[in-house]
């Protein structure tokens, strides 16, 4: 058996390695343009379940300091139960409104397109 020069065996290896180190880095490539999109959407859920939470905890938490307050100037000047129904209901108001501002600040924020959605819409065009 003949074996071939060094030069050709060594050219053969090197074409060789430059290919399987081309379609490894495009596999690669597909793999984690898969993985960002599944990661995004997996994301996106997750942040619908925080802001549902923020929402919830903005308004209960206006209530819940609004009674506090009006329980404790009832227990204070001794009022009741005055005091806590009024601000109960002014505690009631505030969490409306803190919900109002939140879910206006969250959709003028998803309105703003994002960078990484950019960059994605400029990998499918081209």
């Amino acid at each position: 058996m003949q074996q071939p020069p060094k030069n050709q065996s060594q050219s053969k290896n090197s074409e060789v390695t430059r290919d399987l180190a081309s379609r490894i880095a495009s596999a690669k490539r597909e793999h984690d343009l898969k993985d960002g999109r599944a990661s995004r959407d997996a994301s996106s859920d997750m942040n619908s379940m925080a802001r549902g939470m923020r929402i919830a905890t903005e308004f209960i938490a206006a209530i819940l300091v609004g009674t506090v307050i009006g329980y404790l100037i009832d227990l204070g000047l001794g009022t009741s139960p005055w005091g806590l129904l009024t601000l109960f209901m002014v505690g009631f108001a505030a969490g409306i409104r803190n919900v109002i501002r939140v879910v206006a600040e969250l959709n003028a924020a998803a309105l703003l397109p994002s960078k990484t959605d950019a960059e994605a819409d400029k990998r499918t065009d081209s």
